[in-house]
């Protein structure tokens, strides 16, 4: 057979096996759904129905899923904060009855201390006493050489014997003059003008006195003597140094002297103690280079008011010192006499931050927040200071407080750890 008439019976084969679907005239809304049209709709309500629960089903989950990660993430921030405050530990201070000795720190001054000045100009001739040297009052400690001064007070001299000869001139010419008008032989005027010139002469004779023994003094001041009985403690000179008068300016002190027996002793005892110190109250002196010897001395005066600053009672006790053992300027410890029963607040050493305004201590607040609190340290007991204001018994005060914590700042109170005992409680 040939090509064409093998297509045209393959077209023929194909349109017979094929079979074309009816078409279906849907009633209108005046006839009535035949039984089976009624059953189709139903399916497809059903297949709505769970197609729509599908859908629910799904949003529900996204639903559930996307709050579940926002949890988490809110979760996450909350610990991360959580993770990003500092965790501290807290104590109370301790609050006790104190039955012991009041001892406290103290500093030994001279009982008089003064630094010598030139009262002249000039240049330093020689000096005779050095650091060191006992002195009694009056000695001589340096010369002075003092020429300008020398020369102003010889010019002076020869000024006053000028004016001392003109006086005795005027004397005379007003004595002539006054007896002459005895005599009607000059007027009353003349006389008088002779008379004033006299007094003028008497007055210019006392003014170069003055001058005179003004000089006089200022030569006196070449001689530099002691003011008191001690010990010198500084010498400031050499010979051919130039001196000028006064302390002021680029003037420096000749020489410091001390008076080193008694020795006034300064303390600052705490507001909780000062009733029970008085005048005449017996206190001893101990310094650890002289280790077990202790220096008896008394309350001689107090300041009679408390430091606002300091919370303290400015007090002097003076102690012999006979053979110089004491130093002025040292260190020493002050013992009382009598045993003081007074409330005592500590707190240890490692809850204090020192800073350049004073010390302060961390108190955290019931809203977990740091407030550094300036107090005011009594006592050093070595692993525990006493304080003497600033603080509570039921402060919580962290321990080992971070340099970097700053006023405001929260942190998270770490619980004790079990058998660490709970300070102040």
């Amino acid at each position: 057979m040939g090509t064409r008439g093998v297509g045209a019976g393959l077209r023929k084969e194909l349109q017979e096996d094929v079979s074309y679907p009816e078409v279906i005239n849907f009633p209108s809304e005046t006839e009535h759904p035949s039984p089976n049209r009624s059953s189709q709709n139903n399916s497809a309500r059903k297949a709505g129905w769970i197609v729509g629960g599908v859908i629910l089903i799904l949003l529900i989950a996204g639903a559930v899923t996307i709050a579940s990660k926002l949890g988490e993430k809110k979760a996450l921030a909350a610990e991360t904060e959580r993770l990003a405050t500092p965790s501290v530990s807290v104590i109370h201070p301790t609050q006790e009855q104190s039955h012991e000795e009041l001892v406290l720190p103290a500093t030994v001054q001279a009982y008089k201390e003064s630094p010598i000045y030139a009262r002249t100009n000039g240049y330093v001739l020689r000096w005779y006493k050095d650091i060191g040297s006992h002195l009694n009052k009056g000695d001589l400690l340096a010369d002075i050489d003092t020429p300008e001064v020398d020369q102003e007070l010889m010019q002076a001299r020869a000024t006053r014997q000028q004016i001392q000869a003109q006086l005795g001139l005027a004397k005379s010419s007003a004595e002539r003059w006054q007896n002459l008008r005895k005599s009607d032989s000059v007027s009353q005027q003349e006389v008088d003008q002779q008379v004033s010139g006299y007094q003028q002469a008497q007055a210019n004779l006392a003014a170069s006195d003055a001058n005179v023994r003004r000089l006089e003094q200022m030569e006196s001041f070449k001689h530099v003597y002691a003011p008191f009985s001690g010990v010198l403690t500084k010498r400031n000179i050499d010979v051919g140094a130039l001196i000028n008068a006064g302390n002021t300016g680029s003037d420096k002190e000749l020489f410091d002297v001390a008076q080193v027996d008694p020795l006034r002793v300064y303390v600052n005892v705490p507001q909780t103690y000062s009733p029970a110190i008085y005048i005449g109250m017996k206190a001893f002196l101990e310094q650890r280079e002289y280790s077990g010897q202790r220096f008896e001395g008394k309350v001689v005066r107090t300041s009679e008011v408390i430091d606002p600053s300091t919370r303290t009672l400015l007090s002097e006790i003076d102690v012999p010192n006979p053979g110089g053992k004491i130093l002025p300027g040292s260190y020493a410890q002050v013992h009382f006499a009598a045993k003081i029963d007074a409330p005592r607040l500590t707190i240890p050493i490692n809850t204090l931050l020192f800073r350049p305004e004073g010390p302060r201590a961390a108190v955290v607040d019931a809203e977990k927040k740091v407030h550094l609190r300036p107090v005011s340290i009594g006592r050093d007991y070595g692993s525990s200071v006493e304080v003497m204001g600033g603080l509570q018994p039921s402060d919580q005060v962290i321990v080992n407080p971070a340099d970097s914590l700053e006023d405001g700042q929260p942190v998270n109170v770490a619980a004790p750890k079990a058998g660490t005992p709970k300070q102040g409680s």
